[in-house]
């Protein structure tokens, strides 16, 4: 299954679908401040949450099950994640998620804890502490395995992040 994973696209709607669009993914997740009306976000199977400069009532987290992993989903503005990621482990642990995807920092994250995925897609629009935007792709695949692959905007394979993973 594919699953394309993003987050603080900060009102870029057009940019958003048109990533949406290329990579034609199973299931979107984005990790809020999208900064946008809902009816302007895509309309795809989407989970979306709330960040600190959203505007419109959208959840705070979320959690969902595809293809038998489970996915905690936040903006991170709540949990300290600019500081560590400690807070979004122990959430993690108690709610029994295989995978955590967070925005806020606008730098993109992908690193496995055990049997825990910590997953931040960066920013599509403005990164901070890396040099190009990004979003990512996560296929997960049977065996417990995931691939995460990070791409800039425009479609362009970011080699450097991402990798494989046995959760």
């Amino acid at each position: 299954m594919k699953v394309l994973v993003t987050s603080d696209s900060h009102g870029r709607a057009n940019l958003l679908e048109q990533i949406v669009d290329r990579e034609q993914a199973d299931y979107v997740i984005h990790c809020g401040d999208f900064c946008t009306e809902k009816e302007k976000l895509p309309n795809v199977k989407m989970s979306v949450v709330r960040g600190n400069c959203d505007f419109e009532q959208v959840a705070q987290e979320e959690e969902v099950t595809l293809a038998g992993y489970h996915f905690f989903v936040t903006h991170g503005h709540r949990h300290q994640v600019k500081s560590n990621l400690l807070p979004l482990s122990l959430i993690a642990q108690d709610r029994g998620s295989d995978i955590v995807c967070f925005g806020h920092s606008h730098f993109p994250f992908c690193e496995q804890d055990g049997k825990k995925l910590f997953l931040n897609p960066g920013s599509i629009v403005d990164p901070r502490g890396y040099t190009v935007p990004t979003y990512a792709i996560v296929n997960l695949g049977e065996e417990r395995t995931v691939d995460v692959t990070y791409f800039q905007p425009n479609g362009s394979k970011v080699p450097s992040l991402g990798g494989s993973f046995v959760l």
